[in-house]
């Protein structure tokens, strides 16, 4: 009964270590876990099922203790499980950047932005010293908030940092983007920190500052904010239903043949690709830069679509 069990246990730690390692395998790739449909009969089960049985085929011992060669109760693959997995990784990492930091002064930069679900979600970065004098950005939290308040925003914050035993007073500084609920200056998230430690400075964002200067800019100089302007309605006319857009990417396959054809264009891995005309956000100022690039890029096979626009619809 004695080998039988430390058999079992030993049989139980390599199924648990497969599942561990391809979910930090799909984890550090950013792929999703689940499939549509993860019973049996499927032939695609999703990433993680399909990550499983691949790393079977590799290994006779893995094989033997995954998937259907488990027992019904001791899978460890649902989804309660990946999740606590995970937490588990997160937890560790945050323990680990928390060892990092010590006994050091640090400074939190924050935001917030609701995902697809519509649920708002709550960014949490460190930025530190380490023990070799190099500064260090470490992504260290996201949670979800119920709203964007000042008090919530704080009340989550504090949570996290209590934690993993960070404490207010050694905080040195606060990045935050210019809206009213961080930066107020009487009950906005910068000041209630302000109120518990007088040294955790605001710094609005300068990455944010500078975009809304070049914003501010460009819609006070006419030709600029004309140009800007124009080539917003021409990304909205040629992407504005599927069926422009299916024209746009047959005028895209022509002009590549016909460049091939002609020598002007070679032949490479990732070379002549079919694509979009990216649309510029008021929000990053670089999507400004790639949006003109793709047009650029894209300019003759937009003249052709916009051209069976005006055919199909002379008015």
């Amino acid at each position: 009964m004695e080998r039988k069990r430390k058999e079992d246990v030993k049989r139980n730690r390599l199924r648990v270590k497969a599942t561990i390692e391809c979910l930090m395998w799909l984890a550090f790739q950013q792929c999703a876990f689940r499939g549509y449909d993860e019973s049996k009969s499927p032939r695609n089960r999703g990433n993680f099922i399909e990550l499983l049985k691949f790393s079977a085929t590799l290994n006779e011992n893995v094989n033997s203790v995954v998937l259907e060669n488990t027992p019904g109760n001791a899978k460890y693959t649902s989804p309660s499980v990946q999740k606590e997995i995970l937490s588990i990784i997160s937890n560790r990492v945050g323990s680990k950047i928390r060892e990092e930091i010590g006994n050091a002064k640090y400074c939190i930069l924050v935001d917030e932005s609701r995902d697809a679900s519509k649920k708002e979600q709550m960014v949490i970065v460190l930025r530190y010293v380490d023990m070799y004098g190099c500064v260090q950005e470490r992504f260290f939290d996201i949670q979800r908030v119920d709203d964007t308040c000042a008090l919530t925003l704080k009340k989550g914050i504090t949570t996290i940092l209590n934690y993993y035993g960070l404490q207010k007073k050694n905080m040195r500084g606060q990045g935050y983007d210019g809206a009213s609920n961080t930066r107020g200056h009487w009950n906005g998230l910068q000041a209630l920190f302000l109120k518990e430690c007088k040294y955790a400075y605001y710094v609005h964002c300068f990455a944010h500052h500078f975009q809304l200067a070049l914003v501010k800019t460009y819609e006070a100089m006419g030709p600029i904010w004309k140009f800007y302007s124009m080539l917003t309605s021409v990304v909205n006319l040629v992407t504005a239903s599927s069926h422009r857009f299916g024209d746009f990417q047959s005028a895209q396959e022509e002009e590549i043949e016909k460049g091939l054809a002609n020598g002007e264009l070679e032949t490479g891995k990732g070379a002549n690709q079919i694509g979009t005309l990216r649309r510029a956000t008021d929000t990053r100022w670089s999507s400004h830069y790639g949006s003109v690039c793709s047009l650029i890029d894209k300019f003759e096979a937009t003249c052709t679509t916009i051209d069976h626009i005006g055919a199909s619809d002379p008015t």
